[in-house]
């Protein structure tokens, strides 16, 4: 409720806006009515009368329809037959929402993406840019004879690689419902047929992570970082895997402290063979 300083024109009583209507507070006279009513839908539980937010949730690209379609609620209060032709219209409401085989596939796989972007702890914006990666490619026809469990997965590591967030292929299959093959065919084709801006992960992208999980020290980290930009500056990590480049930092740098992390430990955090670790270690030794 604003107060407003123009005056009754029957009793030059003071006027005040009530929804649409702007009434005298003195004998109560109609001077003007607005037929839009410019306040919040919903209320507001805020202190002050200037609060600009309007009801309805932000759009987003995790949903098939953006997130403006609407839903049919559950009642407590309601029992016997009307509870029965709530639950029908509710069922039918459900169907007709989706409407297509497209919308279908959509709903299934944006829901496993919003599922392993939760488990993975990747935050909002990677979900985001996932579901609208998926939608660019079931655009493009590339699911035809390809799992969608796959392409979920594939679409969350694809922007993963984007974004230069460390995540591995195995890493997403653990927790995906396709195994690392489907998620390796779907990334293929997404990276070939879109045309990913992807390059290489930095090996010390990985670095704090894999420290946090073997419960190594500060400064055994800060001595890995030193030695993986030490292995990029000399070309080492070219053509390798950046998450066994960044465990054999992490071992050489525990060995020079004395700390005993071995390297079955360290490839088992890395997620890659002790071969693998002992060959990247030993380059880096060498030089």
């Amino acid at each position: 409720m604003s107060t407003t300083a123009t005056a009754c024109p029957e009793c030059d009583g003071r006027l005040h806006s009530e929804g649409t209507e702007t009434v005298c507070g003195e004998c109560g006279l109609v001077v003007a009515e607005d037929e839009l009513d410019r306040g919040p839908e919903w209320r507001s539980f805020a202190d002050d009368d200037a609060d600009p937010e309007r009801c309805g949730a932000p759009l987003t690209r995790s949903r098939h329809d953006r997130g403006l379609s609407t839903e049919i609620g559950r009642s407590t209060r309601l029992t016997g037959r009307k509870r029965r032709r709530v639950a029908r219209m509710r069922t039918q409401h459900k169907r007709a929402s989706v409407g297509t085989k497209t919308e279908r596939n959509q709903v299934y796989s944006f829901t496993e993406i919003r599922r392993l972007v939760s488990a993975l702890e990747l935050g909002e914006p990677v979900r985001e840019q996932a579901c609208a990666l998926f939608e660019s490619a079931q655009d493009a026809d590339l699911l035809r004879g390809r799992s969608l469990e796959g392409f979920a997965a594939a679409a969350v590591y694809a922007v993963c690689r984007v974004n230069e967030i460390a995540r591995t292929i195995e890493e997403i299959a653990a927790r995906a419902k396709a195994d690392a093959d489907e998620l390796r065919v779907a990334y293929d084709a997404l990276n070939r047929d879109l045309g990913l801006p992807t390059g290489p992960i930095d090996p010390r992208e990985y670095l704090a992570r894999f420290a946090s999980n073997l419960g190594l020290p500060d400064e055994i980290e800060a001595a890995a970082r030193e030695h993986a930009e030490r292995a990029s500056d000399e070309g080492l990590t070219v053509g390798r895997n950046p998450s066994g480049v960044a465990a054999a930092c992490l071992y050489a740098a525990a060995r020079e402290r004395g700390h005993g992390l071995t390297q079955a430990e360290a490839a088992d955090a890395a997620d890659v063979t002790p071969v693998t670790l002992r060959s990247t270690y030993q380059d880096l030794v060498d030089r």
